[in-house]
This record gives C-alpha cells, sequence and structure tokens, in this order.
C-alpha cells in the first residue's frame, strides 16, 4: 500500500519509491512481482514504474469523472 488504507483517491506517499526500489531488489532472481496500489496517477505513475513496480493499481485514476474510463486507460498505458 502506498497510501493510507481506507479509502479511495488519496495521495501517494513519496517515501515509498526507495521502498519499492528495495522490494525490487530483493526478489531479483524469483518469480515475484511487485504491486503497488494506492495514488496511482498520470503525474507519477512512471516515476512508480521505474522504482521497481510490476503490477499498478490506479482505481482514483482510471474510475473519475473527468474522462471516460477507456481513455483513462489508455492515458495511463502510454505513460508506462
Amino acid at each position: 500500500m502506498t497510501v493510507n488504507p481506507g479509502f479511495g483517491g488519496q495521495s501517494f506517499i513519496e517515501t515509498m519509491l526507495p521502498k519499492i526500489k528495495e522490494a525490487k531488489k530483493l526478489v531479483r532472481g524469483h518469480d515475484i512481482e511487485i504491486l503497488v496500489d494506492g495514488g496511482v496517477t498520470e503525474k507519477n505513475i512512471k516515476k512508480i514504474k521505474n522504482a521497481g513496480a510490476d503490477i499498478l493499481v490506479a482505481g482514483s485514476a482510471i474510475f473519475n469523472k473527468n474522462d471516460r474510463i477507456k481513455n483513462n486507460i489508455i492515458r495511463l498505458k502510454a505513460l508506462v
């Protein structure tokens, strides 16, 4: 979790980036994927992916009122 658990739409906790990098190092050579859930947005998705995340949960970034779900997914995928 990269937010405080409880509800959607929270901001990503930036201090989690070094922990993602460390987790990636620890699982290197094993069949383990790093999943990041919480606060993933268009503004930080590339940074999170570059830190080592294999799977990104972006609920609020996808299911928002600003655009259609399909368009949000296309935009996020283009960034990573």
